[in-house]
């Protein structure tokens, strides 16, 4: 969701990827469903395990609850927002992470000059 409404929302003035240390093999159907309710369509994207390579290539990283020994190490600078994982949520739960994820990404946007 992050890196869908990031992109979106940056109009190309700013690049987004979403890795994790763990991904699972699939996106999760509640997530597609709450972002096509706002107009974004996520229904293609997969999964991505975070390499070496994204980390050096970027210039914030953004951590959503990752463990001590998965977080990278970021060249520049690292942030960690404390929420929720939608995985098992009910969609009215996963509802409200979509809209906090929202807004969290526009002030990321601001604090970037966007």
């Amino acid at each position: 969701m992050a890196e869908a409404y990031f992109n979106y929302l940056a109009l190309g003035r700013h690049a987004a990827i979403s890795a994790g240390s763990q991904p699972s093999g699939a996106i999760n159907p509640s997530l597609v469903a709450v972002m096509a309710e706002v107009g974004i369509n996520i229904s293609g994207h997969m999964p991505k395990k975070l390499t070496k390579e994204m980390v050096l290539q970027s210039d914030l990283a953004v951590t959503m609850g990752c463990g001590e020994e998965a977080c990278p190490v970021v060249p520049n600078e690292l942030k960690e927002w404390k929420i929720d994982d939608p995985h098992g949520k009910s969609i009215i739960e996963v509802r409200r992470i979509r809209d906090e994820v929202k807004s969290r990404v526009i002030d990321l946007l601001d604090k970037l000059g966007q």
